[in-house]
C-alpha cells in the first residue's frame, strides 16, 4: 500500500484529547496508520492537495440495519408507530434471502461512505431463506468500509406473545450456536482489524430473559460486544413495566446486559435513575435522532447523557425508518434536536462532530480509531469547503450548519475509498440497478 500525503490542509479537526484544531497542515499515513502530522511533510507516493479541505477522523455509525435500505418509504410504515412500522415489515422482510442481504448492505454502505462514514456496526436480527451474516460481510469488504457487524435474533414469535411473525424467529439453540460460529469465522479482535463481530439479540419483546442472559454470556466468553435496542419508545417502555414489571435499564441491569462492553440503541426514554446506570456501568448509546423523529418516538435525553458522563455515538438506524443512510445529515439532526428541546445554547457543532466521531469509536471500543494522531488509524474524511453549500463560512462547524453534505475524499486504513465525490471500491451504477430491481420483486410479490 503506498504512502498518502494530505498536503496542506486548510483544517484539521484532530479531536484527539485536547480537541486540538490545526490550519495548513499535512498528514502523512503509511501503512493504515497516521504516521506524522505537521507541516512541510513529504515523501509519499500519492499526495492529495487538501487546501479548500476541512479533515475530520471518518465518521463512525454505531447503529444500523442495512437490509432495510430494500425498504424505504413502504406506504404502510410510512405514518406508523414502531409497533405498527415493524407489524406492516416484517412480512416484506421475510421474503428476503442472501441475495437481498448482500445487495442492501452494499447499497447502505455505498450510502454511508458518501456522507465520510468509515466504521459502521449493522444489526441484523432476522435471517430467512438461507440469509447469513457474512452477506453483510462480504459486502463491507467490497466497499472498503470498517465494520462491526452483530449476530441479532429474534426468537419469540406472535403465537408465543412476542411480535415478529414465527416464520421470522429462530429456536434459541440455533441463535447461540450460529453466534460462536460467526464470532470464530470473522471475529478480529486486533488493533486495526476491519471487522469484529458483536452479539445482538432484537429487543426485549422478540427475545426472551433466558436468551438475553445467555447471550451476555457467550460474549463474554468470547471477549465481544454487546448490543440491542432499549427504551425506544413509550410502547416500548410500557411492555417492560408489563411483561417484566420493572423499566428497560432495571431489566438490562438484571440480565447483565451493562458494562463498558455494552451498547444500546436509541435510549429515548431513559429517565434520571438509567442514566445514572449507565454512568456507572459505563454502558455505551448509539443515539438515531433522525428515525426517532420519523417514528414519532421522541427527543432523546442528549444533553442529560452527555452532561452526565454517557459515552454516546450517533446511528443513521434502518434505512426503513429514517430513510436516508447519511451519518453528516444524523450529526446536524442531533443538534437540532438538542436546540429544540433545550435552547441554541444545548449543542454546538463542533460537539456533534466529536459525537459523531471520537464519541462513536469509543462507544464501539475502537481506541484506535475516531481521531487524528500519530499512531491511530488512517481513517479519515476530507470536505470541500470551496464548494456553494461552505461559500462565506467562517468556521469548520459550518460542515453541521451549512454544508457540505457529502465527502470529496474517504480514506479507510489508508485505502481511498471515496475519490473527488465518487466510490472508487465499486460500480455503484451497477448497485443502484440491482437495488431496484430486488425492491420492485418484492413490491410485486406482496
Amino acid at each position: 500500500m503506498p504512502d498518502i500525503l494530505i498536503r496542506n490542509a486548510r483544517k484539521i479537526l484532530t479531536m484527539d484529547d485536547a480537541r486540538s484544531e490545526l490550519e495548513n497542515c499535512d498528514i502523512l499515513l503509511r501503512d493504515g496508520v497516521i504516521a506524522a502530522v505537521g507541516t512541510g511533510l513529504g515523501g509519499a507516493a500519492e499526495v492529495i492537495d487538501a487546501a479548500s479541505c476541512l479533515v475530520t477522523p471518518g465518521l463512525v455509525n454505531t447503529h444500523h440495519h442495512l437490509y432495510q435500505s430494500l425498504t424505504r418509504a413502504v406506504p404502510g410504515a410510512q405514518n406508523a408507530l414502531l409497533f405498527g412500522w415493524l407489524r406492516t415489515l416484517y412480512p416484506i422482510w421475510a421474503r428476503f434471502g442472501p441475495e437481498e442481504m448482500r445487495v442492501s448492505a452494499l447499497t447502505g454502505l455505498a450510502e454511508l461512505a458518501l456522507s465520510g462514514c468509515s466504521l459502521s456496526s449493522d444489526h441484523l436480527y432476522l435471517f430467512p431463506n438461507g440469509a447469513r451474516l457474512e452477506d453483510t460481510i462480504d459486502a463491507a469488504m467490497e466497499i472498503g468500509l470498517r465494520f462491526h457487524p452483530t449476530r441479532g435474533a429474534m426468537s419469540i414469535g406472535a403465537s408465543a406473545g412476542g411480535l415478529p411473525p414465527d416464520v421470522l424467529v429462530e429456536p434459541e439453540k440455533v441463535i447461540l450456536e450460529d453466534c460462536i460460529r460467526v464470532i470464530d469465522a470473522f471475529h478480529d479482535p486486533r488493533p486495526g482489524a476491519m471487522v469484529r463481530v458483536g452479539v445482538a439479540p432484537c429487543s426485549p419483546f422478540s427475545v426472551s430473559r433466558d436468551l438475553m442472559r445467555e447471550a451476555a454470556l457467550l460474549a463474554r466468553d468470547k471477549g465481544v460486544r454487546l448490543h440491542t435496542h432499549l427504551a425506544e419508545n413509550d410502547e416500548d417502555v410500557a411492555y417492560s413495566l408489563a411483561q417484566f414489571g420493572c423499566r428497560p435499564g432495571q431489566y438490562a441491569e438484571d440480565l447483565g446486559w451493562t458494562g463498558d462492553d455494552v451498547w444500546h440503541a436509541h435510549c429515548v426514554k431513559l429517565d434520571a435513575q438509567e442514566i445514572d446506570l449507565f454512568v456507572r456501568s459505563r454502558t455505551g448509546v448509539a443515539h438515531c435522532p433522525c428515525s426517532n423523529c420519523r417514528l414519532g418516538s421522541g427527543i432523546a435525553p442528549l444533553r442529560q447523557m452527555r452532561d452526565a458522563g454517557v459515552r454516546v455515538g450517533l446511528g443513521v438506524d434502518g434505512s426503513a425508518s429514517n430513510d436516508s443512510g447519511s451519518l453528516v445529515s444524523e450529526a446536524r439532526q442531533a443538534l437540532l434536536l438538542q436546540r429544540v428541546a433545550r435552547g441554541a445554547d444545548a449543542m454546538s457543532a463542533h460537539e456533534a462532530l466529536w459525537i459523531a466521531t471520537r464519541g462513536g469509536a469509543e462507544v464501539l471500543g475502537r481506541e484506535d480509531c475516531g481521531q487524528i494522531t500519530v499512531g491511530k488509524r488512517a481513517d479519515l474524511a476530507l470536505w470541500d469547503l470551496a464548494t456553494i453549500e461552505a461559500a462565506g463560512s467562517w468556521d469548520a462547524g459550518a460542515l453541521l450548519l451549512a454544508g457540505p453534505s457529502r465527502v470529496r475524499h474517504l480514506i479507510v486504513e489508508g485505502r481511498q475509498i471515496v475519490r473527488d465525490g465518487q466510490l472508487v471500491t465499486v460500480d455503484p451504477e451497477g448497485i443502484i440497478a440491482h437495488q431496484n430491481r430486488l425492491a420492485q420483486r418484492l413490491a410485486a410479490r406482496l
